[in-house]
């Protein structure tokens, strides 16, 4: 069945979005063919004052902002029914993409950024001119794709939205449940009678919620059975949550809440960016609306965070990979040895981050520390895997199938991530032992020079011993003399030490040649993915069975042989992170574990090497010029010493 207007056709089939008083179908102009969202009013719409009803299409006409979603038209059905012709977002709702297993713990870290960014700017429209939306959840948040693949994030559904400045309250009750400020789910949700009026924080509220969603895959407020089906504990959760806390879960029924001031560990957010955003949910998530933060404060602090510059940057001591965001300045320069692109790379003291090259997770900075540093451990986690449901219930399958599919992308995402750290090592210390190498070379060519200046300096040194059997003023060169025969001594020994580790060098080549063969033969990706499918094929079949109900005998068996496939699949991929990609990542850092050390150990030999040429230039010079001046004395004395 179809609709229409004048100028736009539809299918009642295909829904994009329906809601207590409108529906929202994807829609095509008659003209041109172009695509557009229509929002349908049903005859509850009408049931509203006629003043609620207009305030919809009053507030998008004024609004115009990129990341809110455009109104093109008002048009009317046969029926006299209002229509909004709006702008298609391609890309469905955030809450879908969320809702998406592979997104079970939360976005990535550049995809969150581009949602923060997006409703910050919408967000910051909306105050410029004085509205409230009162409904701000992932649902009411589209996201369009452009041609180059790039999410643009936009604010949509302004049925409950009304002006209000900072300081103004309103009463009216509007929202969803979950994301409701506390204090308006008590009245909305609970039917309890109060008399508070509710200013702009409500939105605050709101957005804190749709964050932390966005940032862990889950909401911030779950109480025992879900917040649906236990309201009075998901109220108590939200209006007695203690500061600074941005969650709380209740795990058994009538059970003590954990609360949570951190974002999960399965949450994909740098280190970085997670200090920088839990300060943000703190502020927001306050149910006290005096104590809660202003719009001025949230903009200012999350502006402050999509400014700042990203620099990636790989330890190959630690055998970790960090997230620095920063618009100031590194310090300690001076004690860190850079690599990118395999080739050295200077920064001097307190240099600005923004003149740092551009890097990636795949291309970031290389740190080798001058000092000891200290191995960091496993850089991930593995993740949780929840016991399979030993009864049969297609509900409880289902839902443990999808959990399955998104641990698995987690375990996809790490066995990814231990492959590059593993390219990294290997990169990384073949570029400094080849620097290593010439610099050894280097020292080398620098001991030989300082045996000829020594040699050259005993000479002298010899000539002025002689000197002293005749009345001259001849400078006292014990002390310099008792440092040239000690480096003299110490010299073969640090050209000694050199070889030696030129040739562990030399060793060591070889056996990271090893390691990159076994990298380049290494398919534990290619494996990780094959299971996956498997798995997202079992889970795309008990949602067919879900939708299907109950099931007829040859089904209901079918099914329970794909539990017992979708068991041996869980446990294939445990060994093979565990015996296969974590082993061989074990390997490689115990193996370069041992140039870290020599790394330190070289540049304490190559350092007395310089310093020992440099005191070897200035003594020698010193000594030539000593024996240079005396030797003429000694001509004008008619002395045949010299």
């Amino acid at each position: 069945m179809t609709a229409s207007t004048a100028n736009y056709l539809w299918s009642l089939g295909d829904v994009l979005g329906q809601g207590a008083t409108a529906s929202v179908y994807k829609a095509r102009n008659k003209r041109t063919g172009e695509q557009v969202a229509v929002k349908v009013f049903n005859q509850l719409s009408y049931s509203r004052p006629y003043e609620v009803q207009m305030r919809e299409f009053e507030m998008l006409r004024r609004l115009n902002h990129n990341n809110i979603v455009k109104l093109f038209s008002v048009e009317e059905l046969s029926n006299k029914q209002k229509v909004l012709v709006m702008e298609y977002c391609s890309g469905g709702s955030l809450l879908s993409l969320l809702e998406e297993p592979e997104n079970t713990f939360g976005l990535p870290e550049t995809e969150f950024l581009i949602v923060l960014q997006c409703v910050v700017q919408g967000m910051n429209h909306l105050r410029e001119k004085g509205v409230v939306h009162r409904d701000i959840k992932p649902g009411n948040i589209m996201r369009q794709v452009g041609e180059d693949g790039r999410s643009v994030y936009k604010l949509t559904d302004f049925g409950a939205a009304r002006e209000l400045e900072d300081e103004e309250k309103f009463v009216s009750i509007y929202g969803t449940e979950e994301y409701l400020h506390p204090d308006m789910y008590e009245r909305a949700v609970l039917r309890r009678p109060q008399h508070k009026a509710y200013g702009v924080s409500v939105d605050l509220w709101s957005i804190g919620v749709t964050f932390y969603h966005a940032a862990a895959g889950s909401l911030p407020f779950t109480p025992y059975g879900g917040p649906r089906r236990n309201k009075p504990t998901m109220f108590k959760i939200t209006k007695e949550k203690p500061v600074g806390a941005i969650a709380g879960v209740q795990k058994v029924n009538d059970g003590l809440i954990e609360w949570s001031y951190q974002l999960p560990n399965s949450c994909l957010l740098s280190k970085g960016l997670r200090c920088q955003l839990v300060p943000v949910l703190a502020g927001i998530l306050e149910a006290d609306q005096e104590k809660c933060w202003t719009f001025d404060q949230f903009f200012s602090a999350t502006t402050e965070i999509l400014q700042r510059v990203s620099v990636y940057l790989f330890s190959l001591q630690q055998a970790t990979a960090h997230l620095y965001t920063h618009t100031h300045t590194w310090v300690g320069l001076e004690q860190q040895y850079f690599l990118f692109l395999g080739h050295d790379l200077s920064l001097k003291g307190s240099m600005k981050v923004v003149n740092f090259p551009s890097t990636s997770p795949s291309q970031p900075l290389l740190l080798l520390s001058r000092t000891p540093e200290t191995h960091a451990g496993l850089p991930f986690r593995e993740p949780e895997m929840p016991n399979i449901p030993s009864r049969f219930d297609i509900m409880a399958d289902y839902s443990f199938s999808k959990l399955i599919v998104g641990v698995v992308y987690q375990y996809l995402r790490i066995v990814r991530s231990l492959h590059t750290h593993r390219e990294l090592f290997l990169h990384g210390y073949y570029s400094y032992m080849e620097k290593v190498g010439r610099e050894c070379g280097d020292s080398l060519l620098t001991i030989s020079m300082v045996n000829m200046r020594l040699h050259s300096c005993l000479s002298s040194e010899h000539r002025l011993h002689t000197l002293r059997q005749f009345p001259l003023q001849a400078p006292d060169s014990t002390d310099d003399s008792k440092k040239l025969r000690l480096i003299r001594e110490n010299l073969p020994v640090y050209a000694g030490a050199i070889r030696e580790f030129q040739t562990r060098l030399e060793h060591m080549h070889v056996e990271l040649a090893k390691h990159s063969e076994n990298l380049a033969e290494d398919n534990s990706i290619q494996k990780m993915e094959f299971l996956l499918e498997k798995i997202m094929a079992i889970h795309q079949q008990y949602r067919k069975d879900r939708l299907t109900g109950k099931l007829a005998y040859n089904d209901e068996q079918i099914h329970k042989f794909e539990k017992i496939h979708l068991s041996s699949h869980i446990k294939r991929v445990k060994v093979l992170f565990r015996e296969e990609c974590l082993q061989k990542y074990r390997d490689l850092v115990l193996h370069v574990s041992v140039v870290s050390v020599l790394h330190v150990s070289v540049v304490s030999v190559l350092h007395v090497c310089v310093v020992s040429a440099l005191y070897m230039c200035v003594v020698g010079a010193l000594y030539m010029c000593v024996v240079s001046v005396l030797c003429v004395c000694c001509q004008y004395s008619s002395c045949e010493c010299c």
